[in-house]
């Protein structure tokens, strides 16, 4: 109990993620409940196929089976049972303003991103430059394809943001290899691959990866000291993760996976300068990543647009979008009552425990509250740091809580799979083997 003191007095003090203004305590009680409540929400995650199989049989109850069976609602409702909790043990007041301490930057952030970066002008202008960058190579243009998506595309996530860039790379794989009839096998590979090229393809600079951003500014990491330190490593490991799988399903991409026609949907192109202003748009949010009134009227201009052209559109990804935030703010909320053992649990290790341990840890609970907490702790050396935030981004594709654009490209691509659900245990044999290629480009290079 005396560390537990030490540990809520420390977090009296302002922070720039989880809270706002003052810092709210929940009881001891509260966080005891939010531990057990974060570990049914972690197992819930890895049952999802349960439900769908319940919403079969039960046909009576269907509608709230298939409302279990959605992974991103999974977190959102055990948020829900804690605060429920807490208003039943704390009060109203206390409970409201634990929901109010919350920041909900990164949820309404990654609901904008995935609404803009889903647009067909958007797409339009990134399948071009992929068409492009195919025809150069002289192989076959399936494993080339392939190759870009799980490569380039992850690596374009340090500028335009990780969210932005798992929404284009899923939504293409979606159309150019999952809407084909491909094995199980190489669905679960990729997917595997892209959720750790994208978490780690996001460290060439200091915005893009939630994990960095939550101690850049708290550790005076730029940009410069980001690519010098993390980011040609990740590059590495992205490129060999690609061309691995690429290598390994190459017979199956000849056959299947071709490059988007050009109009394939029988329309004419989207005309430039609308192309231009959705770019426009999506710069825009990205540039007020951190200021949601800025990024949220940017976004509500946007759809103003998107309904005015509305013949040059595909139908806006909003479901998806809504979900996915909701996955996140519910992580937010039921994340917040953790710190009483997640923050001891890493601070006792050294710099190398910390690596292995941070991307053990990834899979149980949002990377960037790992980096955040190492953040609160004053005095840690260099080498602690970088190993911590190494760690974090290497294990960000074990799980769909690990790294926060993992629920959009979850949303986007888990239709195509049996039930319409990716097995979290699939996904994590899938993972394996490219998140020890990325920790060993972080340790060995």
């Amino acid at each position: 109990m005396v560390g537990r003191a030490k540990l809520a007095a420390a977090r009296r003090t302002p922070i720039d993620r989880t809270t706002r203004n003052t810092r709210v305590t929940p009881s001891a009680t509260v966080e005891t409940l939010g531990a057990a409540l974060f570990a049914l929400a972690v197992v819930h995650t890895f049952s999802t196929k349960l439900f769908e199989h319940l919403a079969h049989t039960q046909p009576r109850h269907a509608g709230l089976w298939h409302l279990l069976g959605e992974v991103e609602a999974v977190f959102g409702f055990w948020a829900a049972v804690l605060m429920l909790f807490m208003f039943a043990l704390q009060g109203k007041a206390a409970g409201t303003a634990y929901l109010d301490s919350r920041n909900y930057t990164e949820p309404l952030f990654v609901f904008a991103i995935m609404v803009i970066a889903g647009t067909r002008p958007i797409l339009q202008v990134t399948e071009a430059t992929v068409r492009a960058m195919v025809r150069v190579v002289p192989l076959a243009h399936g494993p080339v394809l392939y190759f870009v998506l799980l490569a380039l595309v992850p690596l374009l996530g340090s500028f335009i943001t990780e969210p932005a860039a798992m929404t284009l790379a899923a939504l293409m794989l979606r159309d150019a290899l999952y809407a084909h009839p491909v094995s199980t096998r190489l669905k679960y590979a990729t997917v595997g691959v892209l959720f750790v090229n994208i978490s780690i393809g996001g460290t060439l600079t200091s915005f893009a990866a939630p994990p960095v951003l939550m101690v850049a500014a708290t550790w005076q990491w730029d940009t410069p000291f980001m690519l010098q330190t993390f980011g040609w490593k990740a590059a590495v490991a992205v490129l060999v993760n690609a061309l691995a799988t690429t290598v390994l399903f190459r017979r199956e991409l000849t056959q299947h996976l071709r490059p988007t026609a050009k109009a394939a949907d029988g329309r004419p192109p989207v005309p430039q300068a609308l192309v231009v202003v959705h770019v426009a748009f999506l710069a825009g949010v990205v540039l007020f990543a951190h200021d949601p009134p800025a990024f949220l009227g940017l976004f509500l201009f946007f759809l103003g647009i998107a309904t005015a052209y509305e013949r040059h559109q595909n139908p806006l990804i909003l479901r998806e979008a809504l979900l996915v935030a909701f996955f996140l703010a519910g992580l937010v909320v039921l994340g917040g009552v953790q710190t009483w053992w997640l923050q001891p649990l890493l601070m006792g290790m050294d710099a190398t425990a910390v690596f292995y341990g941070a991307a053990a840890l990834t899979a149980v609970t949002d990377n960037a509250a790992l980096t955040y907490l190492g953040s609160l702790v004053p005095g840690l050396s260099d080498e602690f740091k970088v190993a911590l935030v190494a760690g974090a981004v290497a294990g960000g594709g074990l799980t769909v809580i690990a790294n926060a654009p993992n629920p959009a490209g979850m949303a986007i691509l888990r239709p195509h799979f049996a039930d319409g659900s990716i097995h979290p245990g699939g996904l994590l044999v899938a993972a394996l083997a490219p998140t020890t290629v990325a920790m060993l480009a972080f340790q060995l290079l």
